[in-house]
């Protein structure tokens, strides 16, 4: 498979990258930096937001705009660039981390420790901002099964994917097990595509593999960067994967020329349509 470079840049830590396919962009975020991106492939062009805190996750919003997972909760910022708070628990030495919208238009959000120690959470909000925490420890990747029945999630300090029972209607997740542990570097963010297989970025791995729903590996793609943080299915017809990577802790002989940009893998795989948040 041939990599490329879709975004040249030296983002700090880049990640959480998503395809709105109602813009045919890619929204993707600089933690560190305070920056949402939206990269349109058919102009080449990607363009920046500065928000108020580290962004560990921007999705579009059925209503318009963006739903963002900063460092104190979660907020709604709209096209106009107002921020309203949806969901505020500021806690001392955590980030917003990864998140991803469920297919009935929940949001499930992790948080991280900024000292990458044991931590967080992951945590459903409703569109009207009610909230629960549903595991404890996992500040990494989420992503659901084509039928909606499965959700997946990584657990990064114990080199884990683990898969929940999903119930579409109540939001419940049960019976947490393991479906792969990662040897190669951590695993971090993930996504799931068309045929229910997950995909996810070894940070420190240098690589993405891919794991069949059963968690056998059948497949790993070598990347020029040491960091790669998190990946997602893009373009017209879902088949280009998209990688964000980061240069945070680089230096030296470590630190690729092309840390810190996004990637794509033209043709890897088919995945499937993101769902918007309804709030």
């Amino acid at each position: 498979m041939s990599i490329e470079v879709a975004v040249r840049s030296e983002a700090v830590l880049g990640g959480a990258p998503t395809w709105d396919h109602g813009s045919g962009t890619l929204i993707w975020v600089d933690v560190l930096s305070s920056e949402v991106h939206r990269y349109a492939p058919s102009r080449d062009e990607d363009a920046s937001l500065a928000v108020p805190q580290h962004v560990g996750a921007a999705k579009p919003r059925t209503r318009g705009g963006l739903v963002v997972n900063l460092r104190d909760g979660i907020a709604l910022l709209d096209r106009d660039g107002t921020k309203t708070w949806l969901v505020y628990w500021a806690r001392d030495g955590f980030r917003g981390g990864d998140a991803c919208v469920d297919p009935a238009g929940r949001l499930w959000a992790c948080t991280a420790r900024y000292d990458d120690e044991p931590g967080g959470w992951l945590a459903r909000v409703e569109p009207t901002g009610d909230a629960k925490v549903v595991v404890d420890g996992a500040g990494a990747g989420v992503g659901w099964s084509p039928d909606g029945g499965s959700l997946y999630h990584v657990d990064r300090a114990s080199r884990r994917i683990d898969v929940l029972d999903y119930d579409r209607d109540s939001g419940d997740a049960t019976n947490r097990r393991t479906v792969a542990e990662v040897e190669r570097g951590l695993p971090d963010g993930l996504c799931v595509d068309a045929s229910g297989a997950v995909w996810v970025a070894l940070w420190g791995g240098a690589a993405v593999r891919r794991y069949t729903p059963d968690g056998r590996l059948d497949t790993e793609i070598e990347l020029p960067v040491g960091q790669p943080t998190a990946c997602a299915f893009g373009g017209p017809d879902f088949t280009d994967l998209y990688v964000t990577t980061a240069r945070v802790g680089l230096s030296g002989d470590a630190l690729s020329e092309l840390a810190g940009s996004v990637l794509v893998v033209p043709g890897a795989g088919e995945g499937q349509p993101s769902t918007a948040f309804a709030g």
